[in-house]
C-alpha cells in the first residue's frame, strides 16, 4: 500500500508523533506537508521491511543491519545539536520551531557501510569503555548516552544547559 499525506493513517501517526515528541522534549517539523510526507514514507517502509526506517536513507531491509536508521535514528540528537534538525528534516530544534532560524540541509552522518555504533570492548583486569559519553540532568538526574546532552531533558523539561558530564 503506498501511503499519501491525506491518508488518514498517516494524519493519525503525525499526531501521535508530534504528541509523543513533545512530552520527550522534541520538535517535529513545523511545515505539516513535509512532515506528513516524511511520516507517509515511514509507515511505506514499515510495511515494506517491518520497521520504520528513515525514509531519506537506503534501508538493507534487514533490521540488524538498519537498527541504526530506524526512527527516531541514532543520529537523531546530534544532528539536532549540530545543525538545528535531524538528516530527514522530521525533528528540528526549537530555532527553527519557533522560526528563528531556517531549515537547511544537515550531512549525513551515518557513515558508508552502515552503523557507527560498537559495543565497549571489556579488558581482562574488569574495566570498560563507553562509546559515547553519559550526561547527567542536574534538575531531575535523567541519565543519558550520547555525543551531547538532549536540548531538553525528556523527564523533567530543563534545557540543555542544566546537564553536566557524569562519565
Amino acid at each position: 500500500m503506498a501511503y499519501d499525506r491525506n491518508d488518514a493513517e498517516v494524519n493519525d501517526f503525525c499526531r501521535l508523533l508530534k504528541s509523543e515528541a513533545e512530552a520527550s522534549g522534541y520538535n517535529l517539523n513545523p511545515d505539516v506537508p513535509f512532515t506528513e510526507d516524511l511520516v507517509a514514507g515511514l509507515l511505506t517502509n514499515e510495511e515494506r521491511y517491518g520497521y520504520r526506517a528513515c525514509p531519506c536513507r537506503l534501508a538493507d531491509g534487514r533490521r540488524e543491519e538498519d537498527r541504526d536508521i530506524i526512527c527516531p535514528c541514532d543520529y537523531r540528537d546530534a544532528d539536532l545539536y549540530e545543525y538545528d534538525a535531524c538528516y530527514c528534516g522530521l525533528y528540528v530544534s526549537k530555532r527553527i520551531m519557533n522560526g528563528d532560524k531556517p531549515l537547511s540541509p544537515v550531512p549525513e552522518r551515518r557513515p558508508a557501510g552502515g552503523p557507527y555504533r560498537t559495543a565497549g570492548s571489556g579488558k581482562d583486569d574488569g574495566s570498560f569503555s563507553l562509546p559515547l559519553p553519559v550526561w547527567c540532568c542536574r534538575v531531575c538526574g535523567y541519565l543519558c548516552a550520547r555525543e551531547n546532552p538532549p536540548e531538553t531533558c525528556p523527564i523533567c523539561k530543563a534545557d540543555k544547559d542544566r546537564f553536566e558530564r557524569f562519565i
